[in-house]
């Protein structure tokens, strides 16, 4: 990167300013196209027909009664099913699936809620209805698994537990036995569910021997490959479509097996199909984040200097799919301390396959590590903030790297100041309002930071417009306005004349949208193709017949969609026109390079929370979050302080209210619903206060953005939990904190 590029987002006049989004307008008007609400001629409607058992052998179908039901042309299930191949999987090749067992593959029943048949009808409460009319018929087996929370699963002498990844410096186990002050404790957290606004949805249509295939997808081009290996055809014959998506929290990261059982049915039918899942099934078989059960073991001096920290995880996957929710991830590089170890397993259970949620890993793994400061602060009668200075990190201390750029301490002394955190008195029950006895709790919070390779094209048209075009995500987290910020900021064209295009694998190739590593992988991309398109548009201008003919192309100047050479101004409109000219195009493309083995890239944050507890009713609520981040820049800060606010809230839900109860006796699912399984709602949400430090990292990108869907999650659960031992003098490790927990405690106190 030179330093023009870089100097040129130094005092950007649209990047890093607040903008409207886009395509505002389509969504509070309607016209934003999402996959369930799609529908082409001669569409059918699919109703998939889920297993009611989690362990055994689907021994036959009862079917006629729902194929004579009104509407209903065919029922697919194993015995009548296409034969298909299952994707390579590989995040390496792009054709990673979240489920690689295909649907139908055999009889065998390994969760509850497993598709068993997929009911093809005229309209979707034909479909429905029929479905609801098929008898499966079981050879139930028991021994079910139904949760790392249930049970002892410690040991592996039955070979259930699984290794998995770990890292280690120093003598972690022998500096922790020389530790004078010590930490050992077990922190646990319930599975939860994505629980996004939009279903998981598809619509496939096969046209020939193309397909085309409409998902509610966080990365079509993953999609599409998987498809190809699946079907047997080439990538060229395949398309998915994706522009508009009701969030995902990482369920729709990946290919889910209804979508294959949507395009094969399709083929069969010779016509379109349209599946879009239930809350109900949606929740049984389409991700979650997995339980976990992680040992953590702090050593320390005297002085609060950490001498070892060791990190143990068990996280669920499932019986067919080795799912890893990495705990420990971010633990290497989080405080100084040069005795480490992390290590973790895997359970197999009798559930749907987890897979990415939000702050993946990282989020739980948090949870844990903050839990434990927060009580090695109090064993050492510190204060939690100046116990998290003590052990700042200068540079990474699992790679020796430097940091590219890193603010935590800023971050947790401004918010500590916002807070109020001076005011707090330590002693335990001490700070009340009323019947309300008040608890403040804090926690460091970060989220890495990476790029992917990504393509785009620009277009310059004699209109006097832009369009720009890649095939990455907007999951709803505003890259429609982000991209046409990029490209209005390279240009000075106005937002309102530039059309952006995403969500298409015929577009450039783009990123999987998730990690918070969209926007820095995108908008490099888009930035090099608008600068590629605006020096195609030079050598008109300055060719035969041009506005500037004969002038050297780089002495041209770009400003409010004009050229300029210092006496006269000629826009790219005239430009294109004087030389019959409908448009010029650019490509760009952009991939991480030789900065990712000279830094190590974090983003970084704080949390303050003050949670208040009525025990005469054993209520507790979060009044109040105080929060500052360190993401580089934001390049559209609502949209950016949005992001950080749903995470707090999302948090609070993780902390208090989120769990999914599986029946202990046969490992069925018994909340899928929005009814039983409770999130916060707008009387939970406390007031919250975000702040986004400005410290663009330039050595990460030319826009100094990292993201920041992910970390305003990590750290909201532990110091809620912090706040409440602060306010009860309990130690909460278990999550969600229920009120019969809270019941449980005051009755033994």
């Amino acid at each position: 990167m030179n330093d023009m590029t870089q100097s040129a987002f130094h005092k950007p006049k649209v990047v890093g300013q607040r903008t409207p989004r886009v395509d505002g307008e389509f969504k509070l008007t309607g016209r934003a196209g999402y996959t369930g609400e799609l529908h082409v001629e001669g569409m059918l409607y699919g109703y998939p027909v889920p297993a009611t058992i989690a362990n055994g052998e689907l021994e036959a179908l009862e079917l006629d009664e729902a194929l004579a039901m009104p509407g209903v042309v065919d029922i697919f299930h194993h015995g009548n099913f296409p034969k298909l191949h299952r994707s390579p999987n590989s995040m390496g090749h792009g054709d990673q699936v979240s489920e690689v067992r295909l649907p139908f593959e055999d009889e065998r029943i390994y969760y509850h809620g497993q598709y068993i048949a997929l009911v093809a009808a005229e309209s979707f409460e034909q479909a429905r209805a029929a479905a609801q009319r098929v008898v499966a018929r079981y050879r139930q087996k028991t021994g079910a698994v139904s949760s790392l929370l249930d049970g002892d699963h410690d040991s592996d002498e039955e070979g259930q537990l699984l290794e998995s990844a770990g890292s280690s410096r120093g003598d972690p186990e022998a500096a922790f036995d020389g530790s004078a002050v010590k930490i050992d404790e077990v922190y646990h957290i319930a599975a939860e569910s994505h629980l996004q606004m939009e279903m998981h949805a598809t619509l496939a249509e096969w046209q020939g021997e193309k397909l085309v295939v409409h998902e509610s997808s966080q990365g079509v081009f993953y999609q599409r490959n998987a498809m190809a290996r699946i079907f047997d055809m080439p990538q060229e014959h395949l398309e998915v479509i994706s522009h508009y998506i009701g969030s995902g929290f990482g369920n729709k990261l990946f290919m889910w097996p209804h979508a294959v059982a949507t395009a094969g049915a399709a083929r069969e039918l010779g016509r379109p199909l349209k599946v879009v899942l239930p809350r109900q099934q949606d929740m049984m078989s389409g991700g979650n984040r997995p339980a976990s059960r992680q040992r953590i073991r702090l050593g320390a001096d005297r002085e609060g200097r950490l001498t070892s920290v060791i990190h143990d995880s068990t996280t669920e996957t499932s019986l067919v799919d080795q799912y890893v929710d990495a705990c420990g991830s971010a633990t290497p590089s989080f405080y100084a301390c040069d005795n480490l170890a992390v290590s973790q397993r895997i359970l197999p259970v009798n559930h749907g396959t987890p897979c990415p949620m939000r702050a993946p890993g990282e989020v739980s793994g948090i949870f844990a590590l903050e839990t434990a400061m927060d009580e090695l602060a109090v064993a050492l009668e510190m204060d939690p903030v100046e116990l998290r200075l003590k052990n700042y990190a200068e540079s990474d201390p699992s790679s020796g790297l430097p940091w590219s750029s890193k603010q935590l301490d800023k971050c947790l002394q401004s918010a500590a100041e916002r807070f109020g955190w001076a005011q707090r008195n330590p002693q335990i029950g001490s700070m009340r309002d009323g019947d309300e006895i008040i608890g403040y709790g804090m926690a460091s919070c970060t989220w890495f930071a990476g790029r992917q390779p990504c393509e785009a094209r620009v277009e310059l048209r004699a209109d006097g417009t832009l369009f720009a075009a890649c095939g990455t995500q907007d999951i709803g987290t505003g890259t429609y306005t982000i991209v046409a910020q990029t490209v209005a900021e390279l240009t000075g064209v106005k937002l309102s004349d530039i059309e952006v295009k995403l969500g298409e694998t015929s577009l450039p190739a783009g990123p999987l949208s998730g990690g918070s590593m969209a926007t820095a992988t995108t908008l490099p991309a888009v930035a090099a193709a608008v600068r590629d398109a605006l020096s195609a548009l030079k050598e008109v201008a300055t060719g035969s017949g041009g506005a500037f003919e004969g002038a050297d192309a780089d002495s041209l100047t770009v400003a409010d969609g004009a050229f300029s050479d210092g006496n006269r101004t000629v826009s790219f409109a005239d430009v294109l026109a004087a030389n019959r000219l409908a448009s010029v195009n650019g490509k760009g493309s952009s991939a991480p390079g030789d900065e990712q083995g000279e830094y190590s890239f974090r983003s970084f944050g704080a949390h303050f929370v003050e949670v208040r507890f009525d025990p005469g009713i054993s209520r507790v609520r979060v009044a109040r979050v105080v929060s500052t981040m360190d993401i580089g820049r934001a390049i559209n800060p609502p949209t950016a302080r949005n992001q950080v606010e749903g995470g707090i809230v999302m948090g609070i839900g993780m902390g208090l209210f989120e769990k999914l109860d599986y029946d202990p006796r046969d490992a069925r699912l018994i909340n899928s619903n929005v009814a039983d399984y409770i999130v916060p709602v707008h009387a939970d949400a406390p007031e919250i206060d975000v702040e986004l430090l400005d410290y663009p990292d330039f050595k990460f990108n030319e826009f100094g953005a990292r993201g920041v869907g992910e970390i305003g999650l990590t750290g909201i659960a532990p110091a809620i939990s912090n706040a409440l031992y602060h306010a009860t003098g309990k130690r909460y490790r278990d999550l969600p904190v229920t009120i019969e927990a809270l019941l449980a405690d005051q009755r033994s106190a």
